[in-house]
């Protein structure tokens, strides 16, 4: 298993190692012993999974405050997508800033996105699943967005040849202007 730090503190690109024959593959996808000698203690205890049907769903920024806040990790099932992080830790000194990576069946990478990030994606290909793990269970009166396309964020969304399909929710989120983050710098769930 191969863990990347990211340009920001505590997002993590986790690849695990794959053992393939002419019949396939075959890939621990977690492994919580394997994670725990690298640091990674995090009590996942609800799994997600989601189907985007249209190329270009975009589905976030989200995020579940304290005292629900949640560390996720994320890998697609099947096509392909960019995941996106934004660090929302107020004292933290990446406050505001994203970081981003291709999430595909053919390259087996996962993120690891602890609480206090605003975390999202967009769909590559069509019939895209994301498969997450969650350290808290889903809590809709802690559930808080971003929008997706904040200019003061700036995400570099690889969209350009496609309009993005939103939910009525994701549509209306506002900006980091002005949000008041209920995440300090080192939060965890």
């Amino acid at each position: 298993m191969q863990i990347e730090d990211t340009s920001l503190t505590g997002l993590l690109v986790i690849t695990p190692s794959r053992f393939g024959d002419h019949r396939g593959f075959f890939s621990e996808s977690y492994n919580r012993n394997l994670l725990a000698d690298h640091g990674i203690t995090i009590d996942f205890i609800q799994d997600n999974h989601s189907l985007s049907r249209t190329r270009g769903t975009v589905r976030g920024l989200h995020f579940q405050a304290p005292p629900r806040a949640q560390d996720k990790l994320v890998r697609c099932g099947r096509g392909a997508l960019f995941d996106v992080a934004v660090d929302i830790r107020k004292s933290s000194p990446s406050y505001g800033q994203w970081f981003g990576t291709e999430l595909s069946f053919e390259n087996g990478k996962q993120m690891l996105v602890p609480a206090g990030f605003a975390h999202g994606f967009v769909t590559l290909e069509p019939d895209t699943e994301i498969i997450y793990k969650c350290s808290d269970t889903y809590a809709p009166d802690t559930e808080g967005a971003l929008r997706w396309d904040d200019p003061d964020i700036g995400i570099a969304w690889p969209i350009a040849d496609f309009d993005p399909i939103l939910s009525d929710k994701d549509s209306v989120a506002s900006g980091i202007a002005g949000f008041a983050s209920p995440f300090t710098s080192g939060e965890t769930a």
